[in-house]
């Protein structure tokens, strides 16, 4: 990960900018460089992972134009090729050195053109103008705010921005910014035509995209690890990596010390590819003492996410403290589009498409939010292969009508996709899907909610509670979340949505916690 931050016709001082900077140090730990230009500022902290040595530092440069970017461009040597035969000329091996080539070429029909990961910001000197855009689904981070002064300030994440601004917002994945508007260049949670292929086509097109997803992802100038769950997506990665690379992956779990539903299947998996295989052991005393961390790191006060992020941030932090480990690939995506398990109770296929429309579209505030913010603040990056924009175009053109749960098990498309070819045990192929906070230990989760309850009695928590007009807290545990974002993030809640819940208009789904273990269908899912 990097860190990127530009601010244009902003009353900012060049001091205040490089303080606000400096908060997400941690996202590019290896240099730092701010340029000042007229009325711009444009600022990078970077983690040195494609083309690490100096003609690699950004912000790159060319013909009055400067361009910043936290990003993965896939397919670069291709478009370097390209451009070099069209007289361009580079200084390094910078996967982000294309950038301003292409858009002197282009101009902002680039965006629509990139197979990648990213969030950039571009200043064209001559003509006085910022671009700024960001990769479809938001894996890769972006903010903004108006200043006082109605000068526009962008930056990898909201800590950035707070006290320069009294509004954060986050900037829409998919669209670019360019004379003053928001312009969208592709909206990845678009309906498509459905494919109307077979089950063995639907399921030979699912492993080869996917395939695909991992192999573009493998490729870094630093140490690559993976997260593992035993779950199914996690171990899929893992799975296909470890048939594509020469030598064992590293992979990593964490669990409680008492009642780890992860670390048994991780080890599974760990043993049957033979990866180099690390567990994390954590307990109720490191938990609780890092739930503010946690959430000053993910800036978010929804419950889903924070309980999720509480293993992810504790591994990481595992991971950079005992390895030299600084790229890490994720399972994270695939329940959005194949399904999770309240949505075994979706009316109709129209419905069920609908909802996975609605969380893609959401991703960059929950799910994708979490693996960034829990790995780039331990100075590493995250790669998301079921992110994959031709693997998310693909799966979401799929009839859902073949990913209802018809077959007595949820996903079973990715499932049936490689059933064969022998990538997994058949047990954790087709294991019941467990809810990912508890499946660190259910009495993780238990833990923090009684911690939360000990903090207010019934009257402060009504008290307490009537304050909010946004995102009002309902439990307990959702105040002690909520306190602990404004205080990091006074007055800026409306950067989320709202909570990460089970669709409530849906039978057996209007529940009051988002876990998967208060659905009725949970049945094995957490052994």
């Amino acid at each position: 990960m990097c860190s990127i931050m530009a601010a244009y016709k902003s009353s900012i001082t060049s001091e205040r900018f490089h303080d606000a900077l400096d908060r997400t140090l941690s996202r590019g730990p290896d240099a730092q460089k701010i340029i000042q230009l007229n009325n711009f500022l444009m600022g990078f902290n970077r983690l040195s992972i494609m083309g690490p040595g100096s003609s690699g530092m950004q912000p790159f440069s060319k013909d009055s134009r400067y361009v910043v970017c936290n990003g993965e461009i896939y397919g670069f040597e291709g478009i370097k090729a390209d451009l070099i035969q069209r007289g361009f000329t580079f200084s390094g091996n910078s996967d982000c050195e294309v950038l301003l080539p292409m858009y002197e070429l282009y101009g902002c029909e680039m965006f629509a053109m990139l197979d990648a990961e990213f969030a950039c910001v571009i200043y064209d000197e001559k003509n006085n103008d910022i671009i700024a855009a960001r990769d479809p689904i938001g894996i890769r981070p972006l903010f903004y705010a108006y200043d006082t002064s109605g000068g526009i300030i962008f930056a990898s994440e909201a800590k950035n921005l707070v006290g320069l601004s009294d509004e954060i917002k986050p900037f829409p994945p998919g669209y670019y910014y360019y004379n003053g508007k928001f312009v969208c260049y592709n909206e990845i949670s678009r309906r498509r035509e459905y494919i109307s292929d077979d089950m063995d086509s639907i399921a030979g097109n699912i492993r080869e995209k996917l395939i695909s997803g991992v192999d573009k992802r493998l490729s870094a100038d630093a140490p690559v690890g993976f997260l593992l769950s035993g779950g199914l997506d996690s171990s899929l990665v893992c799975a296909i990596a470890n048939r594509i690379l020469d030598e064992p992956i590293r992979t990593f779990a964490i669990g409680m010390d008492t009642d780890a539903i992860d670390l048994k299947y991780a080890r599974e998996v760990a043993d049957f590819l033979g990866s180099k295989h690390t567990e994390i052991i954590i307990n109720k005393d490191i938990v609780i003492n890092s739930l503010e961390k946690v959430i000053a790191a993910i800036g978010t006060y929804d419950i889903t996410t924070i309980r999720a992020s509480m293993g992810m941030y504790l591994l990481c932090q595992g991971i950079r403290e005992q390895t030299d480990v600084r790229v890490l690939l994720t399972g994270e995506i695939s329940d959005e589009m194949f399904g999770y398990k309240y949505t075994d109770y979706a009316p109709d296929a129209e419905s069920f498409q609908q909802e996975a429309e609605k969380r893609v579209r959401e991703l960059h505030m929950y799910d994708v939010l979490r693996a960034d913010r829990c790995i780039s603040v331990h100075s590493m990056e995250a790669r998301v292969p079921f992110g994959d924009l031709e693997f998310v175009d693909y799966v979401m053109a799929i009839d859902p009508e073949k990913k209802l749960n018809k077959y007595g098990k949820g996903k079973y498309l990715l499932r049936h996709a490689f059933e064969d070819g022998d990538y997994l045990p058949y047990d954790i192929l087709f294991r019941e899907k467990a809810a990912f906070s508890d499946a660190v230990g259910h009495s993780m989760v238990d833990d923090i909610r009684d911690y939360a309850n000990s903090l207010y009695t019934d009257e402060e928590f009504a008290e307490k509670s009537e304050k909010y007009d946004f995102a009002k807290p309902f439990t307990k545990e959702s105040l002690l979340y909520r306190e602990l974002f404004e205080k990091h993030y006074p007055n800026q809640a409306r950067m989320v949505s709202g909570f990460w819940m089970p669709n409530p208009n849906w039978e057996h789904c209007n529940v009051n916690d988002p876990s998967a273990r208060v659905l009725d269908n949970y049945g094995d899912s957490g052994v």
